[in-house]
């Protein structure tokens, strides 16, 4: 694996030792940042920091004991590597016991010292994919595609139906259109549930040491260790954006799936395993042909027998206002705080985007609206006219209305106003849609 984009904050109150450390990690390739206090270095950590802490266990102000405690209070997942005098030893072994990745004695070799590094930084990686999927799979806080287009519904007939069958299939769609998130509604509608779930990025076979991530190390030899098709074995493996896959890479997987049997490094015989594939693709909606694909295509001709297209959010538009809401009710319950009614200038921002980063956009959308971001509406009008209004019930008649009573708690008056339409005409759509005004009174 290549050090590069590796970042690191190292926390050594000897100077000497501080500035030669920080030097020879650089110069392996790593973006080192030095304080001499855990103090100062606490500040510059925040929740879902990608890389690795190393830290003097005996430091002043704030010794390495307390400042990995005050560490796991901002994100109890952060890697943190303690270096220690003889004397410290003690220490360390505890602070390994609640969780430090690891620990050396001075003096330390940087050799090992970069190999910690790096199986740490492997290790935070997979750690913050992981709460991403599982942030993506919480989206409205079931598991399942929200909306009530058509659209929705055939997504959601055809996940279930997919599920039933143990077939390896290909997902494919615009960026930010949800593709992780199917993958894993599809795994855990399938018999596979409950076991694993292992996610590969084409970026990660980039890496140096990318087959040994993917392959692992065969137990016969030192540094034996597996790889994540291994860890996948009884589950499902995704490879993410199989078009941006090496081409050496492409052709072994489109063997795996045809075997179900690879090699581990140094390993003689193969290894059987039994794993159901899913690859995703970015494309405009549509399976990519094959002269899409850049280098081997045998890997995309065996996984595109069974395929998902996932559309855009814009050919969705009928469920923004029930995703936007479910959002919102996730961030609430998240940031334990209310984010107030949809304003007029919501609604047109969400009905007249054409959101190019789709349900991943319109997600952050409502994040920042539960967090009252400032910039949240730069683009939209600071006043939108009754005009615009009237379109936006005509188009979304039923979400519209059930927002406005929600938001006047029943009172039909102050629907009519908001809304500028006649009683009449909001009594016959009320009608029409099975709207009763008293489900909304508090």
């Amino acid at each position: 694996m290549s050090n590069s984009g590796i970042e690191i904050v190292f926390v050594e109150d000897d100077e000497m030792l501080r500035e030669a450390t920080a030097q020879a990690l650089s110069l392996e390739g790593f973006n080192v940042t030095a304080f001499a206090d855990a103090v100062s270095a606490l500040e510059t950590i925040a929740p879902d920091y990608t890389g690795v802490i190393v830290s003097d266990v005996r430091l002043p102000v704030m010794d390495g004991i307390e400042f990995f405690d005050r560490l796991q209070q901002v994100d109890a997942g952060l890697q943190v590597i303690f270096t220690t005098a003889h004397g410290d030893v003690d220490m360390a072994v505890r602070a390994l016991q609640d969780g430090a990745a690891d620990f050396f004695t001075k003096p330390y070799s940087i050799g090992r010292l970069t190999r910690a590094i790096r199986n740490a930084s492997e290790k935070r990686a997979l750690m913050i994919e992981n709460r991403r999927l599982r942030e993506e799979l919480r989206g409205t806080g079931q598991p399942e595609i929200t909306g009530s287009s058509a659209q929705a519904e055939r997504l959601r007939r055809t996940i279930s139906g997919v599920a039933q069958f143990d077939t390896d299939l290909l997902i494919s769609g615009p960026t930010g259109s949800g593709k992780s998130f199917v993958s894993r509604l599809i795994h855990d509608a399938s018999a596979r549930q409950g076991r694993p779930f292992v996610v590969i990025d084409a970026a990660i076979l980039l890496n140096k040491e990318a087959e040994l991530i993917l392959y692992g190390r065969d137990p016969s030899v030192a540094l034996s260790r597996s790889g994540l098709i291994e860890r996948a074995n009884g589950g499902t493996l995704v490879l993410e954006d199989i078009d941006r896959i090496p081409e050496a890479f492409s052709k072994r997987l489109a063997s795996l799936l045809d075997t179900r049997r690879f090699f581990a490094i140094g390993a003689e015989r193969p290894t059987a395993i039994d794993l159901r594939v899913i690859g995703t693709i970015g494309t405009d909606g549509s399976i990519a042909p094959p002269s899409a694909i850049v280098g081997d295509r045998a890997l995309f001709e065996r996984l595109s027998g069974v395929g998902i297209s996932l559309p855009p959010l814009a050919e969705r538009r009928e469920d923004i206002p029930e995703m936007f809401r479910a959002f919102v009710q996730e961030f609430e319950s998240e940031t334990r705080t209310i984010a107030g009614p949809i304003g007029d200038r919501e609604w047109y921002h969400l009905l007249k985007s054409d959101w190019p980063g789709n349900v991943r956009e319109l997600r952050q959308f409502a994040r920042n609206f539960v967090l009252r971001l400032t910039d949240v509406l730069a683009a939209t009008p600071a006043s939108v006219s009754s005009s615009s209004l009237r379109q936006l019930v005509s188009s979304f008649e039923k979400t519209v209305i059930e927002d406005a009573l929600k938001q006047a708690d029943g009172r039909i008056g102050d629907v009519q106003v908001r809304l500028d339409i006649p009683r009449k005409t909001l009594y016959d759509k009320m009608s029409k849609y099975g709207i009763k005004p008293r489900d909304y009174r508090q």
